[in-house]
């Protein structure tokens, strides 16, 4: 039955894995400006073009479905210009697994880094996730995967962050976000504030927001949006930080721009 369960479960990975087609990105970052912005520990965001991206994009109202940890480079990963810069990240059919900078450069991204993390503390960071490299999602779990059939599923706002953790707490089963909040965790650096509960009259906000930011603590609760909208993460533009200067834009006369080179 085991046996059968985790064939099943490998189909629908594959088909909630599929790409479906989407427009092109309007800007994204080369491999090559990527790697010279980012910093080991750094956030990747990535707006991704999977059945599943589609399905946590819109359980999360969110531009970001996927993240990936930045650990700097590595011999375990080659890309085809022969660099060594890598991520780690978690993958339904893979696990968690070490990946070149490469795979998400004709994405749109976003890097997330960690404002003041000591340098010991990114360290443990980036050990924390290479002890997991290997462990696998578990297949056999397909209620799940069900989940992620259909893209936009009629759910109500409020049990939308618990559907993508259903499932997740066990470490064998983690996503993404999930895996890079327990990292962050285990050097207690926060991800997002803890709010004290107090009566929800007093300031005319709901119950239920004070319960959701109360239990997002669990690191199965934490989705990619998370660290893009936490206080406690700066956003870093890779075009920005390439000393940026608008005077080296040439505006023709539809007023569209060409960057001088």
């Amino acid at each position: 039955m085991n046996d059968l369960l985790r064939q099943i479960g490998q189909t629908l990975s594959r088909i909630i894995q599929r790409e479906v087609r989407m427009p092109l990105p309007e800007w994204c970052s080369d491999s090559t400006q990527l790697s010279k912005t980012l910093k080991p520990g750094d956030v990747l965001l990535v707006d991704g073009t999977q059945n599943v991206s589609v399905a946590i994009k819109y359980l999360t109202q969110s531009t970001w479905s996927h993240a990936a940890l930045y650990v700097g480079k590595s011999d375990l990963v080659t890309d085809a210009e022969g660099r060594h810069e890598a991520l780690i990240e978690v993958d339904l059919q893979n696990g968690c697994q070490i990946v070149p900078l490469s795979s998400y450069s004709k994405y749109n991204t976003r890097i997330c880094r960690a404002h003041g993390l000591s340098p010991t503390h990114c360290l443990q960071v980036v050990q924390f996730m290479h002890d997991k490299i290997g462990i696998k999602y578990d297949l056999r779990n397909i209620f799940d995967l069900l989940r992620y059939l259909i893209p936009t599923p009629p759910v109500p706002v409020r049990w939308r962050r618990r559907m993508i953790a259903l499932g997740s707490g066990d470490p064998s089963k983690a996503i993404c976000s999930s895996l890079i909040a327990q990292a962050f965790q285990s050097v207690h650096y926060p991800i997002l504030p803890t709010v004290q509960r107090h009566d929800p009259a007093a300031n005319n906000s709901s119950g239920y927001s004070h319960g959701e930011i109360y239990h997002i603590r669990h690191h199965s609760l934490f989705t990619p949006r998370d660290f893009d909208i936490s206080p406690y993460f700066s956003v870093i533009k890779p075009a920005i930080e390439a000393d940026f200067d608008y005077q080296a834009f040439v505006w023709d006369e539809k007023n569209e721009a060409v960057e001088k080179r």
